[in-house]
């Protein structure tokens, strides 16, 4: 089990490697929520990047939404060609290395799908969980998208 420490490190090598700058920040009173994140970083709800883990059997789609939209599990099945269903916590964290609440956009354990609402194209810049519900860091979507091979999709309900 990964300590939030370890977390946000993990996250911070994972944006080194792909030449990203260290945006990473901590705020005390908390990014859990995508409405909590943009209250602590000064942003609206909709440039939060949000990490939804679903699974596709064994198989980790991580869905990056802007904090505005719900995720349509049904355009995401049909997406993959599989079916998707909402993860547990503990899956979560076994399979990224994260916890609900921290879960950011690279940085993971294990290879996983990942699918990026097609909304967050039009934001700059975009805010995204770095590693631990109190951590975030500053991005473009477009570097978003390139770091994390997210094919961009329509995905919201």
């Amino acid at each position: 089990m990964a300590d939030n420490n370890s977390s946000v490190d993990r996250v911070r090598a994972a944006l080194m490697t792909e030449g990203h700058e260290d945006t990473i920040a901590e705020f005390p009173d908390g990014t859990r929520t995508a409405a909590d994140a943009a209250a602590a970083v000064g942003c609206t709800v909709a440039q939060i990047a949000k990490s939804i883990v679903l699974r596709a059997g064994e198989q980790v789609v991580l869905v990056i939404a802007s904090g505005v939209n719900r995720v349509d599990v049904a355009k995401v099945s049909r997406l993959l060609g599989a079916t998707v269903k909402n993860a547990d916590a503990r899956w979560v964290r076994d399979t990224t290395g994260f916890a609900i609440g921290g879960v950011a956009p690279v940085g993971h354990l294990t290879p996983l799908r990942v699918l990026i609402d097609e909304d967050l194209m039009a934001l700059d810049p975009v805010w995204a969980a770095a590693g631990s519900p109190r951590h975030a860091f500053r991005t473009g979507a477009r570097k978003l998208a390139d770091m994390t091979d997210g094919q961009v999709a329509d995905i919201k309900e």
